[in-house]
């Protein structure tokens, strides 16, 4: 019987969305029309921030278990979709302009109250750009952090619970990396908004509405539905497969960001394109293993004693610590 890993598995093969890209247009040259920009999400990036910001105002005069129901069932999934439109200012798919990008990817971020866009965008550029290394990849779990949470449902719930915390710990596992954390004009402008937005909510509306926005963050991407993302996106369930693709009902929702494969493989593609990404190559993308249910695969994450953090491929050529 399949036992947990003790370790991560090996590859020395480079990162695998490069070449995959080229012989991808190779066949399908129509897939760069698609490439560019997407203004609209500007418009939903005002609209859920708004969304937020006003059931926050709602919440803070419900009783705690109102605010708590509310951040599971709506908040989570307003927030979820912000954070993929910070994610996509990260790439540059909104705006021509980085710097309007940027601007945008501050907006969007205001509603998870501790999350910094700008030096998040900065990190998650380095995932794509070095995806499996273990000094430079922090999409890759830490090695103490896999150990801990092992293959109970218990360890694998609170490390959900509290995925935002674990992820922010990863970057100090790497002396070197940690210099992407300085803080610049940007990432001190980032903190400044966030300041004046959480002290704005917290003195005028009180802890309850900043509870509503805390716990709509942490739901977004952890103990909820939408967590089942971290186990599609690189957890390897069909090896040697890395990365794998979600084609179910809650991209609709998602902003398509279920298209993972399709995302990496094409990271200058904005999100409302990648279905057709998708269509247009059905002969790449329908030989590869994919993923129908984000719930399902949740469910198999937490009970499955054989899938655990280790199951993420590293390069050989990263030093792990």
């Amino acid at each position: 019987m399949a036992t947990t890993r003790t370790d991560f598995p090996r590859s020395t093969s480079s990162e695998p969305h490069a070449d995959r890209a080229r012989e991808i247009l190779t066949r399908h040259p129509d897939i760069r029309r698609h490439f560019g920009r997407n203004q609209w999400s500007a418009i939903l990036i005002v609209a859920l921030a708004a969304l937020q910001t006003t059931l926050a105002i709602w919440t803070h005069q419900q009783p705690w278990w109102v605010v708590l129901v509310v951040s599971y069932a709506v908040g989570a999934f307003a927030t979820h979709a912000l954070l993929v439109l910070v994610h996509e200012c990260a790439h540059n798919l909104v705006f021509e302009r980085r710097s309007l990008n940027r601007l945008a990817a501050i907006l969007a971020g205001l509603p998870a109250v501790i999350l910094n866009p700008v030096t998040w965008g900065r990190y998650h550029l380095k995932h794509h750009r070095y995806q499996g290394d273990y000094e430079r990849d922090f999409d890759v779990p830490s090695r103490w952090e896999a150990r801990l949470i092992g293959g109970s449902a218990v360890g694998k719930a609170l490390w959900l619970l509290l995925f935002p915390l674990f992820h922010m710990a990863r970057a100090f596992r790497n002396p070197r990396e940690i210099e992407e954390l300085k803080i610049d004009r940007w990432v001190a402008l980032a903190f400044a908004c966030q300041l004046v937005f959480v002290a704005g909510v917290g003195f005028q509306l009180g802890i309850k509405a900043i509870a509503y926005l805390l716990a709509s963050f942490f739901f977004s991407i952890g103990l909820h539905p939408l967590g089942g993302r971290w186990a599609q996106e690189h957890l390897v369930t069909s090896d040697p497969q890395e990365t794998y693709s979600y084609y179910g009902p809650l991209n609709f929702v998602s902003l398509n960001v279920g298209h993972h494969n399709e995302h990496h493989d094409f990271p200058a593609i904005p999100w409302n394109r990648l279905p057709r990404v998708t269509r247009l190559a059905p002969d790449v993308y329908g030989s590869l293993a994919w993923h129908g249910s984000w719930t399902g695969l949740l469910l198999r994450f937490l009970f499955d004693r054989r899938v655990g953090l280790f199951d993420r491929i590293v390069r050989v050529q990263a030093k792990v610590f």
